[in-house]
């Protein structure tokens, strides 16, 4: 009998650690903050992946924690043999010439989506973050991308400072879509 509670005691131990470690982990990717818009679209459109793999810079986003006081932010895709795609995104800390801080992930294609969705993780196998190309221009100089909450938007562009033009219009695509674009955050280059 001891050695049965021993292991009843020991599973319950497991168990609770498993839980509690599941639990931090879905509090640490839930999204915080204000959503932007409370009706997200889906995409627009499928997306070519060969064409939108490359570099993109970011004009605009929806500030985050994980981006808090990124400057000169990139974001650049390419596929891997397995099939997934490399993801690093890379920031200057405070300034455009500030300290570099570079996080590498990875992302697969959502089924079905016309590859406008992927899961992408910078954390490991177990836990895939939603990213939505909810539009891009058909020759691929601009993207938009959300996720389901509303609570994160990017607006990346081929060219760091593309025109003012540029600028106004990718605003009032952002506007057509429901997004509040008063709480987008404009990203400097140099």
């Amino acid at each position: 009998m001891p050695l049965r509670r021993h292991r009843i005691l020991r599973l319950s131990a497991i168990s609770l650690v498993v839980g509690t470690v599941c639990l931090l982990g879905a509090c640490a990717l839930s999204p915080a903050g204000k959503s932007g818009n409370a009706h997200v679209p889906e995409p627009a459109k499928p997306v070519d992946l060969s064409r939108y793999l490359g570099r993109w810079y970011e004009l605009a986003r929806y500030e985050n924690r994980f981006e808090r006081d990124c400057e000169a932010a990139t974001a650049d895709y390419a596929t891997r043999d397995d099939g997934l795609i490399d993801v690093v995104n890379s920031c200057h800390q405070g300034a455009v010439n500030g300290p570099l801080d570079v996080a590498r992930g990875r992302a697969k294609v959502v089924a079905g989506s016309g590859n406008a969705k992927l899961k992408v993780s910078f954390f490991g196998p177990f836990f895939f973050g939603d990213y939505w190309v909810l539009d891009h221009a058909d020759d691929y100089s601009w993207s938009i991308v959300g996720e389901p909450s509303g609570r994160y938007l990017w607006i990346l562009t081929r060219e760091a400072t593309p025109s003012a033009g540029v600028k106004d219009a990718l605003i009032e695509r952002v506007r057509a879509l429901g997004y509040d674009t008063s709480m987008l955050r404009m990203t400097r280059h140099e």
